[in-house]
């Protein structure tokens, strides 16, 4: 059945290139995605009629650093499949909330965690940050301190934003792990005049 699958997308498109995993994972275009989509799931073959979910992933180093993912299951035939497509920064695509109703939240997470703007969605706003919020905190590139902090004003008694502030500067540690034994030298051990011995068994 999965060959059956791959020969269906590879008819709509012939460019579409798959993936080796556990899933039948494709990539395609966006320009394709809505007709895949559309087609996958009203084909009484497949029927692949739950999105269990869209998400992105983030690649700065790649020209098309985003990947919008979609995971789609037929339980007509107990199987699972992903499609990817693939953009550049601030490169728009098609909705899909037309085909899934659940892709509306979905979509809107993905404009508000990475900012990729879907056309033609109904209600495309943020979802999971404040309003008037700086940026995109999914990004690999959003400062680990974002941009504004909320703190609550108790002469205006109300709670406001303003220029982030740290009170001291944000620090690199290392995670080096103590339990790898006598042998594993930290950093600042170098210094210590007592040297532990190797363990003896």
């Amino acid at each position: 059945m999965k060959e059956e699958v791959l020969n269906f997308v590879k008819n709509l498109d012939p460019e579409c290139i798959q993936q080796t995993a556990e899933f039948i994972t494709l990539i395609t275009k966006k320009d394709l995605i809505t007709k895949i989509l559309s087609e996958l799931k009203q084909d009484h073959n497949f029927r692949f009629t739950v999105l269990t979910d869209l998400f992105v992933a983030d690649f700065p180093s790649r020209p098309k650093r985003f990947e919008v993912v979609y995971n789609l299951l037929s339980l007509k035939l107990n199987m699972r499949l992903i499609i990817k497509v693939q953009l550049k920064d601030k490169e728009s695509m098609p909705s899909a909330t037309s085909i899934f109703s659940a892709a509306n939240w979905y979509e809107r997470e993905a404009f508000d965690l990475f900012g990729i703007i879907f056309d033609e969605h109904p209600n495309l706003t943020r979802i999971l940050t404040d309003y008037g919020f700086e940026g995109h905190p999914l990004r690999k590139d959003f400062p680990l301190s974002g941009y504004n902090q909320v703190k609550y004003d108790e002469k205006q008694e109300s709670v406001i934003y303003e220029p982030l502030d740290l009170e001291q500067e944000f620090r690199s540690f290392d995670f080096a792990s103590p339990w790898q034994g006598p042998d594993n030298v930290l950093p600042g051990d170098e210094k210590a005049s007592f040297k532990p011995e190797p363990s003896k068994k």
